[in-house]
């Protein structure tokens, strides 16, 4: 594995952990609550009561790209898959946060930070599953797909 050093962004990548710390800090200093992507959208289409901080919560990820642009350039996106694979993909995150009753964001970056035991569980599974599948794809099953 080789490291692309001309596309290496530590400044943007440091200042994108602050602001996630700060945003899931802020949420759960003000609010008492996790900042978990799929239980926040998962609250906000069941129609849970006080869905307007969800609704924020969302927003602001949507808001995100646009307020980056006021600061850099976009990035070239270039998405190597056809679609049945990114939605059997899609299909398959959403099955393993309903399986680990959360996602990385809510596992990964608040259950973490509060020493859970569960989420080092959750994380570890996420993070071994990610590397295997992208081992077997690229490694063991080139030419397949």
């Amino acid at each position: 594995m080789t490291i692309d050093w001309a596309a290496f962004t530590p400044g943007s990548a440091l200042a994108g952990g602050l602001l996630i710390g700060l945003a899931s800090a802020t949420l759960l200093a003000f609010n008492g609550r996790i900042a978990g992507i799929s239980g926040i959208i998962g609250n906000l289409l069941n129609h849970r009561r006080d869905t307007l901080w969800h609704l924020a919560f969302i927003g602001g990820l949507l808001m995100s790209p646009f307020a980056w642009k006021v600061f850099a350039a976009m990035p070239t996106i270039d998405i190597k898959a056809d679609y049945p694979s990114l939605i059997t993909a899609g299909l398959l995150v959403g099955l393993g946060t309903q399986m680990a009753s959360g996602c990385t964001s809510g596992h990964g970056v608040c259950g973490l930070s509060r020493r859970s035991i569960r989420s080092l569980t959750a994380t570890l599974i996420f993070m071994t599953a990610g590397f295997t599948t992208v081992f077997l794809i690229r490694h063991l099953l080139v030419g397949q797909f």
